[in-house]
């Protein structure tokens, strides 16, 4: 069994601030209340780091989601080409928003989520056509507010470096076993989340980490 040092994990997690932030980075932020159209953004935002713009102008030319499935995927690449993968992103959108509608009578919709029991609800979105463990982590945390935090190779190099987790794992064992300390607290997920996820780009970067720097140098064990 993995044990996370709850001192450290307390102790990190002041560092880090106590305002609960919004999606940053590559995670794209959605409309308010539709669990869709972070699924949407975040598929949008696989493999590039803004696609911001590819989002903005998909909404703008499909303003409902029965426009965006009735739509030729060329078009749906078109739309989204300052995204790159264009087609294949496009394909993906609409294969995920079909096994929506055909999941909830014609409906696109992830609102039975918001309630069912977590690992079905991770389950569920995760053997959705187009959609992967990461992607239903994101839609779940950030669509959803649920406590799901998303396996990420940079945040896994942030905890282990940090002495969160114990080196050698694999970011799947590390992630479970931040979210069985983590709990029900959704907010600390995704404060963990989006700041190492941040912190692994500018500071505590995979060469050349710039230790000096980073506002948790007194409480990692590689600083």
């Amino acid at each position: 069994m993995i044990v996370v040092p709850r001192d450290k994990l307390r102790a990190v997690l002041a560092a880090l601030g106590d305002e609960d932030p919004a999606p940053e980075g590559d995670q794209v932020i959605g409309l308010p209340g539709d669990p869709v159209d972070e699924l949407v953004g975040t598929i949008l935002s696989q493999h590039t780091r803004d696609s911001a713009a590819a989002h903005a102008a998909l909404r703008a030319a499909f303003p409902t989601w029965d426009a965006l499935r009735a739509a030729p995927e060329s078009l749906v690449a078109e739309v989204i080409w300052s995204s790159g993968l264009a087609r294949v992103k496009a394909h993906r959108i609409h294969l995920a928003l079909n096994g929506l509608a055909e999941a909830n009578g014609g409906q696109v919709t992830l609102a039975p989520l918001a309630t069912a029991p977590l690992a079905d609800a991770r389950r569920w979105l995760a053997a959705l056509p187009g959609v992967g463990p990461k992607t239903a982590a994101c839609v779940l945390l950030f669509g959803l507010g649920r406590p799901v935090l998303p396996v990420d190779d940079h945040v896994h190099r942030c905890v282990t470096r940090l002495g969160l987790v114990p080196p050698g794992l694999t970011p799947v064992q590390s992630h479970a076993a931040l979210e069985g300390a983590l709990g029900d607290d959704t907010a600390a997920v995704r404060l963990l989340h989006t700041r190492l996820h941040g912190l692994s780009r500018e500071v505590c970067r995979r060469d050349a980490p710039r230790c000096t720097e980073c506002p948790l140098a007194p409480c990692c064990d590689f600083a």
